[in-house]
């Protein structure tokens, strides 16, 4: 399976976000991630509705939205409706996470479940065979540009085991700290979605970037 790179908006200029994803539009991205944080879940607050409904009909890539936000659930349907292709929960936010995954693909999207650093893969083992994603923070979730937390390759390799036989389809995405530099060994351990933030848009030349994630 060809790896995909879905550059973070978290890391963009918002003063100029329609420049940052027409660039994007131009560039090999694949997927453009949207990351939504409500200072509850997480000690931040991002963007919402109103953003992803600015940038959608500039937007040429599907867009992955990150729900970093408790009761996820009752925002589902509108984040759809907005223009998510794909919307990802986080484990530790759902009390009911089966109801959420079938939510998200009742309203029209692909379903993914993200995984704090501190939980473990195991958690998903009931679960793993109804998501289309799963997500794997390699940083704490919450601020970009943090340092990238090592255990992530032991749980990319656990991850890739585990959807070996029953979910071989399964897109694996890790979020956090992932550069030029560490991206090689991120797709060995199992990832085939980068998530990259600060790399890209804080680059001399945020395409080259992108081009080197995407052709390491």
């Amino acid at each position: 399976m060809e790896h995909l790179i879905a550059p973070s908006l978290l890391a963009a200029d918002f003063a100029n976000l329609q420049r940052d994803v027409e660039m994007l539009n131009q560039s090999e991205a694949d997927w453009i991630h949207f990351d939504v944080m409500d200072g509850v879940f997480v000690p931040n607050i991002s963007f919402g509705f109103p953003v992803l409904k600015a940038i959608k009909p500039i937007a040429t890539k599907p867009i992955d939205v990150h729900l970093m936000i408790v009761n996820p659930d009752q925002y589902i349907e509108q984040f759809a409706k907005d223009g998510a292709a794909n919307i990802t929960v986080h484990l530790e936010a759902c009390t009911h996470l089966n109801r959420t995954v079938q939510l998200i693909k009742s309203a029209g999207c692909t379903a993914g479940v993200a995984l704090n650093p501190h939980s473990p893969v195991a958690l998903l083992e009931d679960i793993i065979t109804d998501l289309d994603l799963v997500l794997i923070m390699s940083v704490n979730p919450g601020f970009g540009g943090q340092k990238f937390i090592l255990n992530t390759y032991k749980k990319l390799y656990d991850l890739k085991a585990l959807a070996r036989n029953r979910n071989p389809d399964l897109k694996i995405e890790v979020d956090g700290g992932i550069s030029e530099d560490n991206c090689k060994e991120l797709l060995q351990a199992g990832a085939n979605v980068l998530v990259a933030g600060n790399s890209v848009f804080s680059s001399y030349d945020p395409l080259l970037a992108i081009q080197k994630l995407k052709h390491p």
